[in-house]
């Protein structure tokens, strides 16, 4: 019998130096989808299971609003400053 191999994903280039990566764009999306549903919908309430569909940059994307909503609020210690007050525009009351 063979031991388990894991393997690991390589970092992606130059993600580490700037800060900047898939956390910053997902929450770009989360905040643009989260705008969009608000403005529409006039009210901040999120079904869980709702998906929005927005397009940025000519692309559309389908973000997982509920869980995304969530997600932040369960990880809202580890938001910064700015995505709080961003978070806090559209009406999140529990930022």
């Amino acid at each position: 019998m063979q031991p388990a191999v894991q393997t690991r994903k390589a970092p992606r280039v130059g993600a580490a130096k700037t800060g900047a990566g898939r956390g910053t764009e997902a929450f770009t999306r989360g905040l643009a989808a989260l705008t969009q549903h608000v403005q529409r919908e006039q009210r901040i309430v999120i079904p869980r299971q709702h998906t929005e569909r927005i397009v940025v940059d000519g692309q559309d994307h389908e973000v997982r609003l509920g869980v995304w909503v969530s997600n932040q609020k369960s990880r809202r210690a580890k938001l910064n400053e700015q995505q709080l007050v961003q978070l806090a525009e559209p009406g999140m009351d529990w930022v």
